[in-house]
């Protein structure tokens, strides 16, 4: 069936940008899960109209047009198309998608929630293409590896970005269902993925990865008979964020980067930057906060998504979901990102809701990877090329109140600096080393220079190993 279906999605030209032409403005509305617009700019009845009618609008399509586009008889493609009478309905998700000048097409279970239709989904439902999925993506790091590990693979798609950048990609999963559907979307893109069915580690145990990315069932909900497999486990709380982390070390090849998204608990009577830094192994870890919840956003939120706002069950559960938490002793949710590398060091963790630059990955790499020379008097260190110096201050006063170091990219981040770090800031050009510089103005301001060095040494140590400065 895959063969044939490549065949179609080929002859057809079902492309991102060949749909989006086709979409124009209608395109934004189906972002927004209302199809009527692309309903009514898909009426040619050639195949990619057909295509994004069936796959994309999940509607009812006329059975000649449906056959006119697949070149066959629905019966050759059981599992993904469905008749009642003259029209025929698509039984799974089938979408392009593409990133950078690379193209592909992956299969997961229908999108839930067009046209304001919602229903309870069935617990092994395999999520397509979402928001979580692309993060994922941009925040991993852009190496070249002998061999790549995605751990609860869904529909497949970190394990297609994976294959681009390793020789060998193992893709694991609880879900039979997501199993069958990420296969299928390797073997319609022609690509060779290991897939295997576990839980976490277990179907690589002994083998070790240079690179283990996951977006794991992270969603810290109570044990349920009807949880959602894509976005639930069976383990307390955030413990499978925590078990993904301990035993990554077991995993990675010296030197090995583990990445994942997560939810974690803010437990009362606990630093939550403490929970988690106990969980990296003495391993070099930098865990990145985005956004936290209390706890009753934190439920409407993945009730909302489950399709039961509104539902008779909604209040019961609701009120369920909240006792939980407060048993354990749950003040907020946290929702981020993490990175492991298999070095020795420390964890950061570190609070950062503001914009910033995507893809990530690269500045991860960057900042992981940037030393501090032990030497720093004797460095010869620049400007980062992004960096831009803000001030302000009453007009024509001598010294602005104000000095900020801002930069442009990665993370975007600001620096408050005095006269004296703006100034040192400013002299990096290469020319003169630290040690220079900071004498310099120690003769200048009229300090002994053993106070610039113990002020300030600290302050140049956070911007080189932020990206504002770099040796020369």
């Amino acid at each position: 069936m895959i063969p044939r279906l490549r065949d179609v999605l080929e002859g057809a030209g079902y492309t991102v940008d060949a749909v989006a032409a086709r979409l124009g403005d209608a395109h934004a509305a189906l972002a927004r899960n209302e199809t009527t617009p692309a309903w009514r700019g898909t009426d040619s009845g050639d195949p990619l109209d057909t295509l994004i009618r069936l796959f994309l609008l999940q509607r009812w399509v006329s059975k000649d047009l449906v056959e006119k586009a697949f070149g066959a008889s629905i019966e050759n493609f059981p599992d993904l198309l469905v008749a009642d009478g003259k029209e025929v309905k698509a039984l799974l998700d089938v979408r392009p998608y593409a990133e950078d000048d690379r193209s592909w097409w992956v299969i997961a279970d229908l999108t839930p929630g067009l046209d304001g239709r919602r229903e309870p989904m069935r617990t092994d439902y395999v999520l397509g293409i979402a928001p979580a999925s692309i993060s994922l993506v941009n925040l991993t790091v852009p190496v070249r590896v002998d061999s790549a590990l995605d751990v609860g693979t869904g529909c497949g798609i970190q394990a297609l970005h994976l294959a681009e950048k390793a020789g060998r990609v193992v893709a694991t999963d609880v879900n039979p269902r997501a199993l069958l559907l990420a296969r299928w979307t390797a073997e319609l893109n022609e690509i060779d993925i290991d897939v295997r069915e576990g839980s976490l580690y277990e179907p690589v145990a002994g083998e070790r990865f240079d690179l283990v990315v996951s977006n794991p069932p992270y969603v810290i909900a109570p044990p349920s008979e009807g949880k959602l497999t894509y976005r639930e486990t069976g383990f307390a709380g955030d413990e499978v964020v925590e078990r993904l982390l301990r035993q990554a070390p077991e995993h990675l090849t010296e030197g090995g980067w583990c990445q994942l998204l997560a939810n974690w608990t803010h437990v009362r009577g606990e630093q939550w930057q403490d929970r988690l830094a106990g969980w990296t192994a003495d391993r070099a870890a930098w865990v990145v906060q985005r956004e936290v919840l209390d706890p009753a956003e934190y439920v409407e939120l993945w009730l909302r998504d489950a399709g039961l706002h509104g539902r008779p069950e909604y209040v019961q559960r609701y009120d369920e979901w909240l006792t939980w938490l407060e048993d354990q002793q749950v003040e907020a949710i946290g929702m981020g990102w993490i990175t492991l590398r298999n070095v020795p060091g420390q964890a950061e963790c570190e609070a950062w809701p503001y914009e910033i630059e995507q893809p990530i990955g690269p500045h991860i790499q960057a900042r992981f990877e940037r030393e501090v020379p032990a030497d720093l008097l004797g460095q010869h260190l620049v400007v980062a090329a992004d960096v831009i110096e803000e001030s302000a201050g009453p007009p024509g006063a001598d010294d602005p109140a104000t000095i900020v170091l801002r930069r442009q990219r990665g993370m975007r981040r600001a620096e408050q600096a005095d006269t004296v770090l703006a100034g040192f800031t400013g002299a990096c050009d290469g020319d003169l080393s630290v040690g220079q510089i900071l004498g310099a103005l120690a003769d200048l301001l009229d300090r002994p220079v053993d106070d610039l060095h113990r002020d300030y040494l600290p302050e140049i140590t956070r911007l080189i190993r932020e990206g504002f400065l770099d040796p020369a």
